[in-house]
């Protein structure tokens, strides 16, 4: 895919990304290493959890959606970080099998007052499971550089 500069978005722009499938293995890696609840790591505490089985980091879905469309490549020659995350929501339980993609909408683009070469563009991510539920959304503000022809 081409790369898109900060001109190339219009507010109800969309992207889906290719999806990805976690396993038990997977899901239990991650907490140990940055969740470590016992509901993301033991498969029996998990079924006596309010959840009946264990579940998925947020933190995992959330880093598992956003490089999905990071490797996509549409911002791969624009992107200069994010001054920050918004409406940060888990929505639902991402168990393991479940497969994840991205469906990400253009919400705004708004080019810098200071400097001419970039601004911001708002872009709200949803991690959508196999069955079409939304199991994940939140706002990135993109810096991103405009297009310099």
């Amino acid at each position: 895919m081409d790369t898109r500069f900060l001109d190339d978005l219009t507010p109800g722009q969309t992207f889906v990304t290719p999806g990805f499938t976690l396993t038990e293995a997977e899901i239990i890696d991650f907490a140990w290493r940055y969740d470590p609840q016992p509901f993301h790591l033991d498969t029996n505490a998990a079924a006596n959890s309010p959840y009946g089985g264990l579940i998925a980091s947020g933190f995992q879905s959330l880093a598992i959606c956003f490089r999905l469309f990071i490797q996509s490549g549409i911002l791969a020659d624009s992107s200069m970080g994010s001054p920050g995350i918004d409406e940060l929501r888990w929505l639902a339980p991402v168990r393991p099998g479940d497969t994840l993609h991205g469906e990400i909408e253009v919400l705004e683009v708004r080019p810098s007052k200071s400097k001419p070469d970039r601004g911001i563009a708002r872009l709200r991510y949803q991690a959508i499971n196999q069955r079409g539920e939304a199991v994940l959304s939140f706002i990135v503000n993109h810096l991103l550089r405009r297009n310099p022809a």
